[in-house]
């Protein structure tokens, strides 16, 4: 008798160890993908009317998997609420189409309701989905507009958004949409996971949002660090959302506010965040000398200006447990923009030399050595060079992204 229910009794310890694990699971929501938003200006800003009334569908690609998502929809830069009559989510096969897998269509919903009104100046989350997501498919979020909406936007998305009037959220094909390459409204997407994650953030200009990739072809360095991340058995469990803004600079508000003044918003408050890639200063360095010389003094001061920058960005990731990476600029010498010349290349290395120093960060990346030509080191090497002496090709994205060593993240 105690032998058979010894043997009753195996099962049960059998699965002891897997009941145990799964009290033990307590699902997190963390970053998956993101977009920094604000008030689009010049050529980006949308003709009137254009999305009034219409369904606007984007697809974005998470870098990490999830058991369940939810969408951040954003209306930062409106002085008006924002009516959002309806939005769905959905798995899309190709990111260069609008078309998406009809079984796969979700309505999303907001606290139980189909619609939601979002304040100005704030964001909002959806209700989470029950949607296993898996890192790196494209995801299609869908938001129909009631009225004419302010525009908050990421003009910079390098990949396709369509458009409709009246109510496509359930459409499948979208056939005759208009598109445009921008994202506008929709700042993040978010997973919940049972197994532990790190979220790194790349915080940069407008090398990071990846001028000079190509649109749909999800090759900016960010992408590729994304790519190599999830081909480790050991780091799929790390995700990188890219927080770089066109124009963006240390110090002054350009296309966008500047990094310190977006560090809370774009970066410290992104679920789960644990580090910080930090390439950002080539605009500083360059829009010092842009509209006229300055004295050494001026230059000396701006160098001390930006490396403060550096410093603030560290103490405040710091305070909240982020470790940070500094990424050495890369050589603009030869842009037609900003004209640099020796004065700006010494400004370049002084701020280089402090990012290197050991101690003021708690790792380096260095791009500058990675990208820059042998032959000319003040210049972009010219395989990598998308031909504006400035931003990156694909190939020299890839580079970049291939150079981060992916034991930072462990």
């Amino acid at each position: 008798m105690m032998t058979r229910l010894a043997w009753l009794a195996l099962p049960l310890a059998m699965l002891s160890p897997t009941i145990a694990q799964a009290k033990s699971c307590q699902p997190a929501w963390i970053a998956a993908w993101a977009s920094a938003q604000y008030k689009p200006v010049g050529d980006a800003v949308l003709p009137p009317g254009t999305l009034a009334d219409r369904t606007l569908r984007q697809i974005v690609r998470p870098s990490v998997s999830g058991d369940r998502l939810r969408v951040h929809f954003s209306n930062l830069a409106g002085a008006q609420p924002l009516t959002i009559a309806g939005a769905s989510i959905a798995r899309a096969p190709n990111p260069a189409s609008a078309r998406v897998d009809p079984a796969s269509i979700i309505p999303l919903r907001f606290d139980g309701k189909a619609d939601v009104i979002i304040p100005p100046g704030a964001d909002y989350l959806s209700d989470p989905v029950a949607m296993p997501t898996h890192a790196l498919e494209n995801i299609a979020v869908s938001i129909r507009y009631r009225g004419e909406p302010e525009q908050t936007s990421h003009p910079g998305s390098r990949a396709t958004s369509w458009h409709l009037p009246g109510d496509h959220l359930a459409d499948a094909a979208m056939t005759g949409a208009e598109s445009f390459d921008h994202w506008f409204h929709l700042s993040g997407l978010e997973v919940e996971r049972c197994a532990p994650a790190r979220v790194v953030v790349a915080l940069g200009d407008s090398i990071t949002d990846g001028r000079g990739a190509t649109t749909n072809g999800n090759d900016r360095w960010t992408d590729r660090l994304a790519e190599r991340l999830q081909a480790d058995p050991k780091r799929r469990t790390v995700a990188i959302v890219n927080q770089g803004i066109g124009g963006n600079r240390l110090l002054n508000d350009g296309l966008g506010p500047s990094a310190l003044a977006r560090l809370d918003r774009d970066v410290l408050a992104q679920p789960g965040v644990t580090h910080i890639i930090l390439l950002e200063g080539i605009n500083d360095l360059g829009t010092l000398t842009r509209e006229a010389p300055v004295s050494r003094d001026a230059h000396e001061a701006h160098v001390a200006r930006i490396v403060g920058a550096y410093r603030q960005i560290v103490a405040r990731a710091h305070a909240k447990g982020i470790k940070v990476i500094g990424a050495t600029v890369m050589p603009f010498v030869g842009n037609d923009y900003y004209h640099a010349n020796a004065q700006n290349e010494a400004d370049r290395q002084a701020v280089n030399a402090w990012i290197r120093q050991p101690g003021n960060f708690d790792a380096v990346v260095d791009f500058d050595a990675v990208t820059r030509d042998p032959a000319r080191p003040d210049r972009l090497r010219p395989a990598y060079d998308v031909g504006d002496a400035l931003h990156p090709s694909p190939a020299g994205y890839k580079a970049m992204g291939d150079a981060i060593p992916l034991s930072l993240f462990d």
